[in-house]
Parts: C-alpha cells; structure tokens; sequence
C-alpha cells in the first residue's frame, strides 16, 4: 500500500541520503541520534556496527514512523579505524591502509512502527595500493578524510587508491542498499 508510515533517516550522512535516492527512497524525515558509540571490551567491529545501528534506530525520537539507522566500521584485523580526530590521525589510518587489505563493516537497522527492529551487519572487504606520502599527504590535504571512518571515502579520491573490493560497494559508503531495501520492505514500509 502506498504511503506507510513516514521513514525517519537516524544519520547526519549525506552520504546516505544519496545512496537511499538512489534507489528512490526519500526520508520524510533526517533526525541524527546521539548515541555512546565506544567499543565494548571484546566486541567485534561486526558487533560493534550492528549495536551502534541498532541503538541508533532504538534512540530516535519517531513514534509511529520507521526509522532507519546505520553504522559503518573499517577494521583492520580487530582494531577499528573510526572517524580521523585530525589529519595526523588520518595520515596515520591511510599508512595503516596502504598496500594492505581491510573490512568494511555496515550494520543497518530498521524499526517498524510497531517498535519491532531488524538488522544486518554487510561486510565488504577492500585492498588499497601501497601509498606514497605524497598520495597520503595530498589526500589528508584535500579534507575528503573528514567524517570518514577509516579516515578515507572510497567514493572520493581515495576510490584511485583501491584496488579490489569483494562485497557491497555501497557497504564501504556507508548504506548496503539491496540489505536495506530487503529489510524496510520486510517490516511493511511502501512508497
């Protein structure tokens, strides 16, 4: 039936907004939540993103809408590259990165109306190319790592520095969109 119940987008991304116009899906609603996202002891990046997402979904003040929320985490083996403080740190990340590879983790969550809320973690997994400190030092530069978990935007830039990717693309963005779609359309949301 057309016309559900109004979808609330729980994420300042804009990011996400283009992936979900992508596919058609407007948000009538943008309403970033504020949440604690520090890494519990021994939780896994998959762990982490799919609580962060769904805690996100859960924390949104959107009575009788679907909410949608996500989380990303670039990991390297179990240590999470969140978002670069500053550009030393962001430098840092991409030499962690070069020439090796890393996951990229999404966890999505939905809430129904009824409060009911479903989730998946998507991993994809990417391999950069060796860098030089040239390519980091004009990549940090340009600011492209703001933002950015992992200090990088594959969609950016730094999309000339991959060389593989084996998962979902629009995962490493930040919004598995065939996961999503699956999901809102599972809990009853129509456009």
């Amino acid at each position: 039936m057309p016309g559900s119940a109004p979808l609330i987008l729980a994420s300042a991304s804009p990011r996400r907004l283009e992936l979900l116009a992508q596919i058609g899906i407007v948000p009538d609603r943008v309403a970033p939540t504020d949440i604690d996202e520090t890494r519990r002891k021994a939780e896994s990046p998959r762990e982490l993103a799919l609580r962060l997402a769904r805690e996100k979904a859960a924390a949104c003040d959107a009575e009788g809408a679907f909410v949608l929320a996500a989380d990303t985490v670039v990991a390297l083996g179990q240590r999470n590259l969140e978002k670069a403080a500053d550009e030393t740190e962001a430098a840092d990340f991409l030499r962690l990165l070069s020439g090796r590879a890393h996951q990229c983790i999404t966890g999505v969550a939905v809430r129904a109306p009824s409060g009911q809320i479903v989730s998946r973690a998507v991993l994809a997994r990417v391999k950069m190319k060796r860098l030089t400190e040239a390519e980091i030092a004009a990549y940090v530069a340009s600011g492209d790592w703001k933002g950015k978990a992992g200090g990088y935007g594959i969609q950016g830039a730094a999309g000339g520095f991959v060389t593989a990717i084996n998962g979902s693309y629009t995962a490493i963005v930040g919004l598995p969109l065939y996961e999503t779609k699956s999901l809102l359309e599972g809990l009853g949301y129509r456009r």
